[in-house]
């Protein structure tokens, strides 16, 4: 028997395997996490280094030949302030209207007195599955009337099958008396649902919230296909947009066409990486606040006591 004393580090109490496999372990993730976050370092680098010196290559950990210059050119548009409101208007109304009617789907679906609860599950399940496809959709927002207006971003989203298996399953670990309790008292479901269950849910509700705020945030086709009139264009559209334009630019420019001065020091890819860390950031900035409920609320459910 190997005697073992307390002062010991904790790396060393587990002899020469433990060490050997806590090693392993650590050079692991840090493979896993540089492979994570290099990508996103090499389109910032890439996006504060001069273009035409980025075209030849050798970019790896910092910029060769800093300049802004991308990033003034994207925020010399001034429409660009009129998109950027848009995509948080978005991403508020189409968030709290989504997370209102998901949760109280998610809530009658875990009624036990409600007999019609495992038919309505089963119905928005089928969603999963099966769809009407892009044609259908695209007809009945015509005949709604959506088609260039600002409804069409949040009102198809208002349900969703997967919030609602995400927060029911949190519901579902409540205490069963606390409902019981507070329908003896003369509560109603709306209150039962707003005053007790949803402030319970925290965890999940905030795991839902920034997964649908990512997708309102990051969503281009939908704006593309409804709002052909641009007149409630999200900044992910005006910034492509602006790229769409810079290619062309950037095309009159090396052949001599009226191209600007600017324009012949930038190019697609500088642009580009310019656009994605624009539009990466604030999400980038946003997360970490949300981190801690997203993962406890993503992995509710799955361990059953």
């Amino acid at each position: 028997m190997i005697y073992k004393r307390k002062d010991t580090p904790p790396y060393m109490r587990d002899g020469i395997g433990g060490i050997f496999f806590n090693t392993l372990n650590v050079l692991f993730m840090f493979c896993v996490m540089f492979a994570m976050i290099y990508p996103f370092w090499s389109q910032l680098i890439l996006s504060l280094n001069e273009g035409q010196d980025a075209a030849k290559g050798g970019l790896y950990f910092w910029p060769r030949v800093f300049t802004l210059d991308n990033y003034r050119y994207m925020f010399s548009r001034s429409y660009l302030l009129r998109g950027a409101f848009m995509s948080v208007a978005r991403v508020t109304v189409g968030t709290v209207t989504h997370l209102i009617c998901s949760g109280l789907l998610a809530y009658v679906t875990t009624v036990r007195g409600f007999s019609g609860r495992r038919f309505v599950r089963i119905a928005f399940l089928a969603t999963m599955y099966f769809s009407g496809g892009m044609i259908p959709g695209y007809l009945l927002i015509i005949n709604l009337g959506l088609m260039n207006s600002f409804t069409v971003y949040w009102l198809p989203g208002l349900f969703s099958a997967y919030s609602m298996l995400l927060i029911a399953s949190y519901i579902y670990g409540l205490p069963e008396e606390m409902i019981e309790s507070a329908r003896i008292d003369g509560a109603g479901d709306m209150r039962i649902c707003f005053q007790i269950i949803m402030p319970l849910c925290k965890p999940v509700i905030a795991a839902v919230a920034i997964m649908t705020a990512v997708g309102h945030w990051n969503s281009w086709f939908d704006i593309l296909i409804y709002n052909p009139g641009g007149d409630f264009d999200t900044l992910t559209m005006y910034l492509r947009r602006i790229l769409l334009n810079a290619e062309e630019a950037n095309r009159l420019a090396r052949e001599g066409i009226g191209g600007a001065e600017l324009m012949r020091s930038l190019t697609i890819q500088s642009m580009r990486a310019a656009t994605t860390m624009i539009v990466t950031l604030p999400i980038v900035f946003v997360y970490p606040f949300f981190q801690r409920y997203f993962v406890r609320g993503i992995t509710i459910g799955s361990v059953k006591g």
